[in-house]
């Protein structure tokens, strides 16, 4: 993948959790065996979904390197990228969400799509579960790790981020895959071997890919 180091000239900053409500909006799985498919979606700005124009974007970078990965979606929201992931590939997705009614809503679109067998909803905090819990996780298939938490966390929580991101690196089976979402005011150079980082700049957010070799 080429390497592209350019980041939006105007920061874009994402709504703080419980930032109020919006209506419901329409998101479905935009590829894949579950193509256009409809995802229960609460309108709770704490679980922003990717937009669908980033989101193919960024599947289209890593392209056939979803098969066969076990997708971690760490803030996961309404779960739409790891069940993207499945539905364009992934063997299993582990969802971690620690907003506890948004995790039902996981659950449901789980259901929905009839993929139980393969994703694990996760209820709880991502700082403090991955420390715990990453040295027992599976590590016989490529990783394809989503870390799009809200943006504010690469500000007021750098630190945690920074530790988190290249913990799982170190941790994860070679050929895993990592696509971080941020926004402009994140420096992607502070992250682990800065120069294997394949950044790209969108409208009102900047995704990262690495691939651990």
């Amino acid at each position: 993948m080429a390497k592209q180091k350019h980041r939006p000239k105007t920061p874009a900053s994402r709504p703080a959790p419980g930032e109020g409500t919006r209506p419901v909006t329409g998101l479905r799985i935009i590829g894949g065996r579950f193509r256009g498919r409809k995802l229960h979606y609460s309108g709770d700005l704490r679980t922003r979904p990717m937009k669908a124009r980033l989101r193919a974007a960024t599947f289209n970078l890593v392209g056939p390197g979803i098969r066969g990965t076990h997708a971690w979606d760490l803030f996961a929201g309404t779960g739409a990228l790891a069940l993207e992931a499945l539905s364009r590939g992934a063997d299993r997705a582990t969802l971690i969400e620690q907003h506890y009614p948004t995790a039902d809503i996981i659950r449901q679109n789980i259901a929905v799509l009839g993929v139980a067998e393969q994703a694990e909803v996760v209820p709880g905090n991502v700082f403090l579960w991955w420390p715990r819990h990453i040295a027992s996780a599976p590590v016989d298939k490529p990783w394809l790790v989503f870390c799009s938490p809200p943006y504010d966390f690469y500000v007021d929580r750098v630190e945690e981020m920074l530790s988190m991101i290249g913990g799982l690196i170190q941790s994860a089976p070679a050929g895993s895959l990592f696509v971080v979402e941020a926004d402009g005011r994140f420096d992607f150079q502070i992250l682990p071997n800065p120069a294997a980082w394949d950044v790209r700049p969108y409208s009102a957010a900047v995704v990262g890919i690495y691939q651990k070799e």
